[in-house]
């Protein structure tokens, strides 16, 4: 093998490792909520009752180091900690971290029980539909009510234009 090949195929190692540190790098933190995610973003974090502070490293490591449970929003190692649920196409929830990988699947997204033991189907657009549904009964009857506004503007400004003519007619 030429020494060309060589520095080819290291690149190319070396490359995907890149991508693969990357796409590890950018992997979303199991069971924060989306408006939460900031907090976490560096490499030390104080819990959120400020008692303490911990490595980004200690995130969801099953070892509650934090009493309010702000290590561990993706596992069930800290009672006071809360697991968010996503539930895309449904509404979002918040469970307390005990139901996080215990065998019922509390988010219709499946997400609590990623451990594997149990597999839970993603329900939550068939969950959502109802609330879709009558999300959309409410805008079709609001959308029925700007109609129906409209014409009654168009009519009043007609009448007004009627009677400021009769009124002028009778003041002649």
């Amino acid at each position: 093998m030429d020494q060309r090949m060589k520095t080819q195929r290291a690149s190319l190692v070396l490359g995907i490792c890149s991508l693969i540190c990357v796409v590890a790098a950018s992997k979303p933190l199991l069971g924060i909520a989306p408006q939460d995610e900031q907090y976490y973003k560096s490499e030390i974090i104080k819990c959120k009752d400020g008692s303490k502070k911990f490595t980004k490293a200690q995130i969801n490591d099953d070892f509650c180091d934090c009493p309010d449970g702000t290590d561990e929003p993706g596992t069930s190692a800290c009672p006071e900690a809360k697991f968010f649920c996503l539930n895309t196409g449904h509404f979002p929830v918040s469970l307390f971290s005990s139901r996080v990988n215990d065998g019922i699947c509390d988010c219709c997204d499946g997400s609590d029980e990623y451990d594997g033991k149990v597999k839970c189907p993603n329900t939550c657009w068939k969950a959502g539909k109802v609330a879709r549904d009558k999300l959309k009964k409410k805008i079709a009857t609001y959308q029925e009510g700007v109609t129906k506004r409209k014409q009654e503007v168009e009519q009043a400004k007609e009448a007004i234009v009627k009677d400021e003519a009769e009124l002028s007619r009778l003041q002649k």
